[in-house]
């Protein structure tokens, strides 16, 4: 079915590409006629094509599906038809189908909107109705929402700051300052064969254990300190749902448990349960700078409706500022060998094609993270391997106000 509404989506695309290069053709045509009748100019100077202007519909497709965001975009500068070309926002449609399951991140200000994708695509028995399409482009920006959203335009594209505000970084690094706490929980510490936690414990090339802190917590503990960029140091209060013996005996029986940081307060409207935070989590709430949410990102998975409303009873602004930052850890045990064997070939926007987990994209949306007010993001991590960590902590600082280096 997959491989099905592929094809349909290339189709799509070709049809509107080749519609458009009519259209285009037709009407430079018309203004460079030479008589002036249509309009034309006589000492305009005619743009010649170029040997990739010339190339098939077909293949003038293949070539930009090869390309990264940023290079179709250099494409767009090397010519008026090409300029053109590279707007079609049916093209960027499929790009953002296309890629959106492999974006190895997410967060508040990039979200693409959804809603703009629910649009059933067409047969290929039907043909694209010219007044339809107007109307979609003219609603639907996809190509704005791909460049926004992908991680690699995000990150390409940000602006370098002034050297003063670099030398202002660093001075600010020198100056001793409080350590930030965050709260850790969510069913990926527990479910996981490799313990995210421990790793995280063991693995001081990633984060070094830079201590114990004395603040504690009754019933809770201290936490632990780490060491971010060998700069930063922060601290981690993990909160389990139960006992370790527990834990273990649901994991290896596939069985869930009652989870003791809540309770259940009853349902709401439409069916789904709603939990307060036992007091030591109100307690913990109180303290901490921002939250981290180890979800668990391996297939097969359900009981979403419970982790909603749990994220939402320690986010409730009752509990705090809004403004506190929770950190999504999309979190598997390892990486799937054949992620790595069978796309080396490909480009790097499908590096990840054989990933078996829970896309980014997709946990924000099961998590309904659109409806939290705090600032969030949705960061892919392997529990085995740390990957994508410290990604998701160098955000997290960041909006705790940590001024952190570039370098970071």
């Amino acid at each position: 079915m997959a491989a099905k509404m592929q094809r349909l989506s290339e189709s799509m695309v070709i049809r509107s590409l080749r519609s458009f290069r009519d259209t285009y053709l037709t009407n430079s045509g018309a203004a460079v006629s030479g008589d002036g009748a249509a309009g034309g100019d006589p000492g305009e100077e005619e743009e010649h094509p170029g040997l990739l202007d010339s190339l098939p519909v077909d293949l003038q497709f293949l070539i930009m599906t090869l390309l990264s965001p940023a290079d179709i975009c250099r494409l767009g500068a090397t010519s008026s038809y090409w300029r053109d070309l590279v707007r079609d926002q049916i093209l960027w449609r499929y790009f953002l189908l296309r890629d959106m399951p492999y974006w190895s991140s997410i967060d508040h200000l990039t979200m693409p909107q959804l809603e703009m994708l629910n649009a059933p695509l067409i047969n290929e028995e039907e043909s694209l109705v010219e007044g339809e399409d107007k109307g979609m482009e003219s609603k639907c920006d996809y190509m704005s929402e791909y460049l926004r959203a992908c991680p690699s335009c995000r990150h390409q594209w940000l602006p370098s700051r002034p050297a003063y505000e670099r030398l202002t970084s660093f001075l600010q690094s020198l100056v001793p300052s409080s350590e930030p706490r965050y709260a850790m929980f969510g069913p990926g510490m527990e479910q996981l064969d490799v313990s995210l936690v421990t790793r995280l414990m063991l693995a001081p090339d990633v984060l070094p254990v830079s201590g114990t802190p004395h603040r504690q917590i009754n019933g809770i503990g201290s936490g632990i300190s780490y060491m971010f960029n060998n700069q930063h140091r922060f601290n981690i209060l993990t909160l389990y749902s139960t006992n370790r013996a527990e834990r273990e005996r649901a994991r290896v029986q596939q069985q869930s448990i009652s989870n003791k940081l809540f309770t259940i307060d009853g349902t709401d409207e439409s069916g789904c349960p709603m939990y307060s935070p036992s007091p030591q989590v109100q307690q913990v709430c109180q303290v901490v700078d921002g939250f981290i949410y180890v979800a668990n990102a391996e297939p097969g998975r359900d009981g979403w409706s419970s982790e909603v409303a749990q994220i939402q009873a320690v986010l409730s602004p009752a509990r705090g500022s809004t403004s506190r930052p929770l950190l999504v850890l999309s979190c598997v045990s390892r990486e799937d060998p054949e992620a790595f064997g069978a796309t080396s070939q490909r480009s790097s926007a499908h590096r990840n094609t054989a990933r078996r987990r829970t896309p980014c994209v997709e946990m924000a949306k099961r998590l309904s993270l659109h409806q939290v007010a705090n600032p969030w993001m949705v960061q892919d991590t392997v529990a085995e391997s740390l990957s994508g960590l410290l990604d998701g902590i160098s955000w997290l600082l960041r909006c705790s106000g940590v001024k952190l280096s570039d370098s970071s």
